[in-house]
């Protein structure tokens, strides 16, 4: 039988952007190699894309039942930020008040930041638009 700790926390990849800064907002979150795209995210800038684009995670992994999970990203203010909220309890803001209310719904979560070029989700969406 498979205990917490022998199983793997999933990862769970998110970026988010808009073209132009500002404009419309546009968010990858990749989960088990299957990617979910969402373009009805409304107008913000970047910093607004990575938040729409970590809360689109947090909804994903709900819907999908998972629990132990780590959120992947490369926009490190918004892993810093994001991992204050998680470890403090306190959200200074809209978006870091609705990662809190959904991180609280998905037992086990982490964030960690990676490098642009190994963020599935970034590369998801750079795929989008090829030069």
């Amino acid at each position: 039988m498979e205990t917490s700790k022998s199983r793997r926390r999933t990862k769970v990849y998110f970026d988010g952007g808009c073209r132009p800064n500002p404009g419309m907002i546009e968010v990858a979150v990749v989960i088990r190699g299957a990617t979910y795209l969402f373009d009805d995210l409304g107008q913000g800038t970047n910093s607004d894309a990575e938040w729409l684009a970590l809360i689109c995670a947090l909804r994903q992994a709900l819907s999908l039942g998972l629990d132990d999970i780590v959120l992947i990203g490369d926009a490190r203010e918004i892993i810093d930020h994001a991992g204050e909220a998680l470890r403090t309890g306190q959200a200074p803001h809209a978006h870091a008040a609705a990662v809190l209310d959904l991180a609280k719904q998905v037992p086990g979560t982490r964030i960690r930041w990676i490098k642009r070029a190994q963020n599935l989700a970034g590369i998801a969406l750079a795929a989008r638009h090829p030069r």
